[in-house]
């Protein structure tokens, strides 16, 4: 297991792609985000987006799915997210495409919950292309090493 004083500033994870099917955008909207752009052929061409597209709220529990994989396979002892800051939807996602994940992590520092360290992280969530479709800077909690008591130092290779 992998524990907030392993993890590095600077240290990048990708994800696995995963792919947004036809289904997947209607079943969401219906239940969640029942916009026309979501659930409507005809309405989403005519509307600003040019077609059928994913709700940015789906689109984020995607990326969450992914960096939550990765996190599991990569076994870094994440206990969840602090925060979100700056989630930007930057374009839309249509039935087809293909959306992967890099997360860098650009500081780490102290928690106030006892046992775990925050890490600061910027996400980019990409489709086939390389067009970025979310960015947002979001902090993770970690488990601390047992033992290890959390304290305003942080160790080697955390700012």
């Amino acid at each position: 297991m992998r524990y907030w004083q392993d993890i590095e500033t600077g240290e990048t994870f990708n994800t696995p792609r995963l792919t947004v099917t036809k289904e997947d955008i209607l079943e969401f909207a219906a239940e969640f985000d029942p916009q026309p752009y979501h659930l409507d052929t005809d309405a989403a061409s005519a509307s600003i987006f040019g077609g059928l597209c994913a709700s940015g709220w789906q689109v984020t529990a995607l990326m969450t799915r992914l960096l939550s994989e990765t996190m599991q396979e990569n076994n870094i002892a994440t206990l969840g997210a602090a925060g979100v800051r700056k989630l930007r939807w930057k374009i839309p996602v249509f039935a087809g495409d293909e959306l992967s994940a890099t997360l860098e992590v650009t500081g780490s520092g102290p928690s106030q919950n006892p046992g775990m360290g925050e890490l600061e992280c910027h996400v980019v969530l990409s489709n086939q292309h390389s067009n970025p479709v979310i960015w947002t800077n979001i902090t993770l909690l970690v488990q601390l090493r047992e033992n290890q008591e959390n304290t305003d130092e942080a160790p080697h290779g955390h700012e």
